[in-house]
């Protein structure tokens, strides 16, 4: 059964975007086109780019929403590439951008790249719907890296206590044989954490997931250079919504969104994030750690 994709912070982050007809909205995260098909229902006449580096998801939602509306257009890529992407629709400034830095249900469950460890999969976790023989993946990382950048990328990226524990695990068990799928992975972090962690609310092998993942598609690099290139594209009055899923990406806007404000640039909307109403949170548990932060570009 395929999964339904459920937009996280739907209204919040299109109602106070306050766009106008003729307006044009990039939306840097197209996912499942949640946050697009609501802006347009809601403003009428604006214009939407859809940007996705998950081709087969970005089409196959583009398709449906283009059979309603005529004034959107997708185009593949990394939101890191912002500035280049929107030079060569021959667009120079943009009056709203979206970032949602969760993934779609449809990716997590149905992507066939192992993003999530509910599924058996290939240990890729890469983006990219067709990754190349150069790509960075989970499997190249696990099975190639030494336990002491294991060790460190778990830390950093994932935060996790254990980290040094599930490192040391990979690389035995990875003398026997290579690491090759989610469930293989899973089944080695398991052996490796104490069992009090294992009955943990927050499942055990998330941590590592999201460290592997964030390193193999080096996203917290790509957030700092999407920011920067998206705030450069966007119209004096116009607004920058960001949704983010953790800490590490969290403290990267809230920092980027400081040193605008503090420079004059830009105006922060939101003084605290926009989180979750917990009837949000109950109909959509994923969405519980989401913090939704707003800028808006001052008039020079």
């Amino acid at each position: 059964m395929t999964a339904k994709h459920i937009s996280v912070l739907l209204k919040e982050t299109i109602d106070n975007l306050n766009l106008q007809p003729g307006d044009t909205l990039v939306d840097a995260t197209f996912g499942g086109g949640g946050h697009s098909e609501y802006a347009l229902q809601k403003y009428k006449g604006i214009k939407v780019l859809g940007i996705d580096q998950d081709e087969n998801t970005l089409h196959t939602n583009c398709a449906r929403l283009k059979k309603d509306y005529q004034n959107i257009n997708c185009v593949v890529g990394n939101f890191r590439n912002i500035f280049e992407v929107l030079e060569k629709q021959g667009i120079k400034e943009v009056s709203a951008i979206i970032f949602d830095l969760g993934f779609s249900s449809l990716q997590l469950e149905d992507s066939g790249r192992g993003l999530s460890f509910k599924k058996d999969e290939p240990l890729l976790m890469t983006l990219s719907s067709n990754p190349g023989i150069d790509d960075l993946t989970a499997q190249n990382i696990v099975n190639d890296f030494s336990v002491e950048t294991i060790t460190d990328l778990l830390k950093t990226y994932g935060e996790e206590r254990f980290a040094y524990r599930i490192a040391q695990g990979i690389v035995e068990a990875r003398k026997v044989s290579p690491i090759t799928t989610t469930f293989e992975l899973v089944e080695v972090i398991k052996n490796s954490v104490p069992a009090f962690y294992q009955k943990g609310r927050i499942h055990f092998a998330t941590k590592t997931f999201q460290a592997l993942r964030i390193a193999a598609n080096d996203e917290l690099s790509s957030l700092k250079e999407g920011l920067q290139s998206g705030f450069e594209c966007l119209q004096s009055g116009g607004h920058m919504a960001v949704i983010s899923f953790h800490s590490l990406e969290d403290r990267i806007v809230k920092q980027f969104f400081k040193n605008l404000a503090e420079q004059n640039l830009a105006k922060i909307e939101t003084k605290k994030p926009i989180v979750p109403s917990d009837g949000e949170v109950k109909e959509n548990p994923r969405s519980r750690s989401a913090k939704l932060r707003i800028i808006k570009k001052i008039p020079e």
